[in-house]
């Protein structure tokens, strides 16, 4: 598992660098934590550690055993960056399905997102263009087996919190959110609400492989 980013000293001369750096699992962050509240609820606050990477085991039965939103690090700034890529394994008997939380009529999704500094979760007035989620295109159903997820940052089909698209007048926006970002990773819901909680209907793990910012 890697990553690559540029620190923002490096951003604001329009160079990049690498670093050949792995966040460990006590890195990653199981929330979100808001005001104090984990809405992963039942969930440990990092993933375990693996020999590729880490993993986390997927609250299953009902909703009420718990459910999984968002697994992040601070990667410093994402200016300069050019794409996520991801590749990752689940690991499910046949039949077992992965249930949204909020709208658990549709396929539990993971898909990949990006935070600025100084986030209060309001998603009201600047914190509007705070949190930016990866074009629909690249979401994926969560499903057995081993699968890889890419997201670029040039693509205009990033959309904020509140559904505003990058190509919507807002690149500035975007742009600053990357040079200051301090969260990046997965969210775990479905199509109508990204981030928003997934649990299983059977025992299932999630195994993050690799995960690069080139």
């Amino acid at each position: 598992m890697r990553y690559i980013f540029a620190p923002i000293a490096l951003v604001l001369a329009h160079t990049a660098t690498v670093a050949n750096a792995t966040p460990p699992a006590i890195d990653w962050e199981i929330g979100p934590i808001i005001r104090g509240q984990n809405y992963s609820v039942n969930m440990p606050l990092t993933p375990m550690p693996t020999k590729d990477g880490w993993a986390f085991d997927f609250p299953f039965a009902t909703k009420a055993e718990g459910h999984v939103h968002y697994v992040t690090f601070d990667p410093g700034s994402l200016g300069g960056a050019s794409e996520i890529k991801v590749r990752f394994r689940v690991d499910a008997r046949e039949g077992t399905r992965f249930v949204p939380q909020e709208h658990p009529h549709l396929p539990g999704t993971v898909s990949l997102f990006f935070q600025r500094r100084g986030d209060n979760w309001s998603a009201k007035g600047r914190y509007a263009l705070y949190r930016w989620y990866a074009p629909a295109h690249t979401v994926q159903e969560i499903a057995p087996g081993v699968h890889e997820m890419t997201a670029r940052l040039d693509d205009p089909l990033w959309g904020s919190v509140v559904g505003g698209m990058k190509s919507g007048g807002r690149p500035r926006a975007f742009e600053t959110a990357l040079a200051n970002a301090n969260r990046v990773g997965l969210v775990f819901g479905s199509t109508a609400a990204r981030g928003h909680g997934v649990y299983a209907t059977a025992p299932a793990r999630f195994e993050l492989l690799d995960f690069e910012i080139r």
